[in-house]
């Protein structure tokens, strides 16, 4: 149980931190985890955890912040936690409740992650190292094990009417935005109760929490979950302004006219419209280059802003990039995504999973990285997606490791260099039936990124790559094989290729004061 005196931070009585803005984020570099597969108190790199049992693990706070070398040690910059609530306490045939979105009591932590002494402790870890927190809230529903005709309401805190709630119905189309928004997701297993978020009520209710949520724990961001399920007004009756640090929400939806609206009530979104185009351009040597060349374009024409999106390749919800399974056609996973968005796709092929990663990193938005993507973890649909980290060794010289620490070095440097960088919205430049180059930045301080799904057996070739915005006789360092380059006399910058791999291209002059490429 809380102590009143935290409870009553809970309920709103304490002030909103002082914390980072939508402009403040725009810098970041996100490594998101679940807490409960992350790594543990005792350091165990051993501690068995099948990820197909759908189980606690005994991931928590305590022990993120005994490995927050690793991943500050790829440049990130941030990270985002699962929820904290109390949560449905009892084994199903879906699992437990350890990724956190079957809460039950918002008022109460969930203990099997540690104490609020440890939480808080997380907070202040990374705000010494100049890092910031991203809490995941729910705000859609609570979480019950039993069918939705059958719910003892009386188990949650605070909404423990059906008065709270909207009548059980099941969500059967997702393409109908009111069904999605007034009916019930979950299954005859778990059901997930729809809070009735038109009402003043509930409203006011989360409004006090989050206030109380971001003070506590001097939260920087929030991730909101299941945003498509609430309708749009409900993140303007006072709910963001309550909050007062960045929001990203999840629009699990691959159309950009259906998704984008929604930034105009929150500072981003979760990208799935451009995660679709993402796997189709990389997910095999036979991907479409077109398609993710075309979605950049009409995201900058559509969305408000897409610097302020959080990029993916990978998530808890989807199978890893370089899984082998396919989505199944029928079952529902714990959390939904539309199914018919999510193209098949099966690779070991590391030059391809190297090409996801730095495009999610050097394009336009806030990169995400999941946690063990950077180990090329391979689980398929929910839950074998949900892998542990600390099983891998937390290995610093995986390729991916390295990868991500070097896209994420040179956009950093970028962004020290000239925070314009920023807001300059990401420019494909050149395509092929193979090859992908994008820019971003400009007035010399700029980056060109090069991305192929060639693969692995992709042969080496110079790619003479026009309109990068440099002129003739710059000198320019590739910063994957830390190659030093010449423009040539056309303002063409001969960029060597080979094996499938990426190419960042960066000044050499704004490399001063950088660890990248030193001899």
């Amino acid at each position: 149980m809380l102590s009143l005196g935290i409870l009553a931070v809970f309920v709103g009585m304490a002030s909103p931190a002082m914390a980072a803005s939508a402009a403040d984020w725009r810098s970041q570099s996100i490594y998101f985890m679940l807490t409960d597969r992350f790594a543990r108190t005792d350091n165990s790199t051993t501690a068995t955890c099948d990820a197909n049992m759908g189980n606690y693990c005994g991931g928590s706070w305590q022990g993120i912040i005994n490995h927050l070398d690793y991943i500050q040690g790829m440049g990130f910059t941030a990270i985002w936690i699962t929820p904290i609530t109390k949560q449905l306490n009892q084994s199903t045939s879906d699992g437990e409740a350890y990724h956190g979105y079957w809460q039950q009591d918002i008022y109460s932590i969930n203990e099997n992650y540690g104490t609020v002494e440890d939480l808080q402790a997380l907070s202040s870890a990374l705000h010494d190292r100049n890092m910031y927190l991203m809490v995941d809230v729910v705000t859609n529903h609570m979480g019950y094990a039993g069918s939705g005709d059958s719910v003892d309401y009386s188990v949650f805190n605070p909404f423990n009417s059906q008065d709270y709630f909207h009548p059980y119905c099941e969500i059967t189309d997702y393409s109908n935005l009111a069904m999605v928004e007034q009916c019930w997701e979950g299954d005859t297993i778990v059901s997930l109760p729809d809070l009735n978020t038109e009402s003043t009520e509930v409203q006011g209710i989360w409004n006090n929490w989050i206030s109380g949520l971001v003070s506590n724990y001097s939260v920087d961001g929030l991730r909101i979950d299941s945003v498509l399920e609430v309708q749009k007004d409900f993140w303007t009756a006072g709910f963001t302004e309550a909050a007062g640090v960045y929001t990203i929400g999840e629009v699990d939806n691959g159309d950009e006219s259906i998704v984008c609206p929604y930034q105009e009530v929150l500072d981003g979104f979760v990208n799935y419209p451009l995660y679709y185009p993402l796997l189709n351009a990389f997910k095999s040597t036979s991907g479409s280059i077109s398609g993710l060349y075309n979605m950049i374009n009409t995201l900058k024409d559509n969305c408000k802003d897409t610097t302020l999106m959080g990029t993916f390749a990978e998530n808890h919800d989807v199978p890893r990039f370089g899984s082998s399974v396919p989505p199944p056609p029928t079952s529902i996973p714990l959390h939904i995504i539309p199914l018919t968005y999510i193209p098949f796709r099966a690779t070991n092929d590391m030059s391809l999973a190297q090409n996801a990663a730095a495009f999610t990193i050097m394009s336009d938005g806030i990169p995400i990285i999941y946690a063990g993507q950077e180990q090329h973890y391979q689980g398929g649909n929910v839950p074998n997606n949900r892998e542990a980290v600390w099983l891998s060794g937390y290995n610093t010289d995986s390729e991916l490791y390295k990868l991500i620490s070097q896209a994420n070095a040179v956009r950093n440097q970028a962004i020290y260099r000239n925070s314009s960088y920023l807001t300059y919205k990401n420019y494909p430049i050149y395509q092929d039936d193979t090859t992908l180059a994008m820019r971003k930045g400009y007035d010399g301080t700029q980056t060109v990124t090069v991305l192929s799904n060639l693969g692995e057996g992709g042969s080496e070739y110079t790619l003479s790559l026009g309109n990068t915005g440099f002129n003739s006789g710059d000198s320019v360092t590739e910063i994957i094989t830390c190659t030093s380059l010449t423009v040539d006399d056309n303002s063409n910058v001969p960029v060597p290729m080979a094996s499938g791999a990426p190419r960042i291209i960066y000044p050499t002059s704004e490399l001063e004061g950088s660890v990248l490429c030193r001899s």
